[in-house]
Order: structure tokens, then sequence, then C-alpha cells
């Protein structure tokens, strides 16, 4: 005979949330989940911040746009896809080719998602990643990069080749490329 399934549709449930704000990026949320009928609550945290963008583009002539950044909660630079924030209302898709051109100087084409918004990591963060894959045109002569940002042009061989090095390690633009991949946008070479 089967046994029945504690955790059901009606289990577990939040008995209480309680939202910190830690700065205009991040909240700290605090929820109390009840996984059984007369089960103690157990509290759970998690980091609240806007959608990510990530954007994997590419150049007419084939390349791939990565920036070169400082990320203090790693204290050092990154190389990563274009990416950003989603503002309040924002079209995903039209904020992805705002921080594309913000990032790189290069304008976007054609915009296609790359999917469903997907969780960064489902026990500690709520919020999502939305993906793209952009077909850029020319870079805009003009385009000068923020302070600090470093561009630079990869050819996808290249780009598997900083991957296998360990220069390349932003696992949600990792999981970008593998979607692009799945979607028929990009072949990496192995």
């Amino acid at each position: 005979m089967a046994q029945a399934d504690p955790v059901s549709d009606e289990w577990p449930k939040i008995k209480a949330r309680t939202v910190t704000t830690i700065s205009p990026w991040m909240d700290v949320i605090a929820r109390e989940v009840e996984f059984a009928p007369d089960a103690k609550a157990e509290v759970y945290h998690a980091v609240g911040q806007r959608d990510y963008l990530a954007i994997l583009a590419r150049t007419p002539d084939g390349r791939i746009p990565l920036v070169r950044q400082y990320r203090p909660a790693m204290e050092a630079f990154t190389w990563e896809l274009p990416a950003g924030l989603l503002e309040e209302g924002e079209d995903a898709a039209e904020a992805a080719a705002r921080e594309l051109l913000e990032e790189t100087g290069y304008p976007a084409r054609a915009t296609h998602s790359l999917g469903a918004p997907a969780s960064p990591c489902t026990g500690r963060l709520s919020n999502r990643v939305h993906s793209f894959f952009v077909e850029t045109g020319e870079q805009l002569s003009d385009f000068k990069p923020e302070p600090g940002l470093t561009v630079a042009l990869k050819t996808p061989a290249e780009l598997v080749a900083m991957i296998k090095a360990d220069e390349f390690v932003q696992q949600l633009h990792l999981g970008t490329l593998m979607m692009a991949g799945l979607k028929g946008f990009l072949k990496l070479p192995v």
C-alpha cells in the first residue's frame, strides 16, 4: 500500500513573511514555512532583487561582445556577457537592448528570448533571469565604455577557450550560452 505524501498541493504553507530592505538593490526575505499539518514552522531566508538580464550578442562579423569589470562580491575582475537588472515595469527585451547598447555600444537589430525566465538559484534567490540572444548592428562610432568596464569581442572558439581556462565563470551566463545552443542560435566548438 502506498503511503500518503505529506507534501501535497496544500503543503507546504507560508505562515509568515518578513522583508528587510538592505539597499536599493537587495532585500532579505525571511519565510516561516510549515511543511505538514502540525509541523513546527521553519525559517528560511532568501535574497530578493530585481530580475536579471543576460545578453548573448553576435556582431555582424560573428563575434561575441564580452565585458570585463570588477565585482566586489568576488573581489576580482570577471569576464561576462553584457547584463543588468530589469527596471520596474520595463519590458525585458527592450531592457536587454538598452543594457547591450550601454555596456558595449552595439545596437540590437533583432532580439530573441531564450525561453521563460529561469531561476538563478532556487535555494537562495527570489528573482529570475531573462536571457536573450541579440543580433547586433555595427558598434556606435562614438562609443566609450563606462569607467572600469572593458569590452572585448571573442569568436565562439575564443570564448570556449576562456571557459576551459576558468576565465569565464559566471554561471548564469554559462546557462545563457547553453540555452542559445539548445535554441540553435549558437554553436560552440568543443
